[in-house]
């Protein structure tokens, strides 16, 4: 994926909570993310086949996370087009940048 999209991702995290039903010896951290291309063309290069990309994204990235926090982690992808958003000022600011 880095040889195809080398600076057209962006990835927001839109929520990141504690689940509020768990116990507090066995604490879940719920977070939401989009990841942000230019073009519904490059949906399928980030999803792959039956989901298989996105969600080798998913397991590394989460594994890293929950390394990084200490604590489980349930990680929700969502895969969205931001239409030229490396050329556009306003999604710039939106997407953090």
């Amino acid at each position: 994926m880095r040889d195809e999209l080398p600076h057209s991702i962006a990835v927001v995290v839109e929520e990141m909570l504690p689940r509020e039903d768990r116990p507090a010896d066995k604490p879940l951290l719920d977070i939401h993310a989009f990841v942000y291309i230019e073009r519904p063309s490059q949906k399928g290069i980030i999803i792959g086949p039956k989901g298989a990309r996105l969600k080798q994204v998913g397991i590394k990235s989460r594994q890293q996370i929950e390394a990084l926090l200490g604590t489980p982690v349930f990680l929700d992808l969502h895969v969205k087009v931001a239409k030229d958003w490396q050329r556009d000022p306003r999604q710039l600011r939106k997407l953090g940048f």
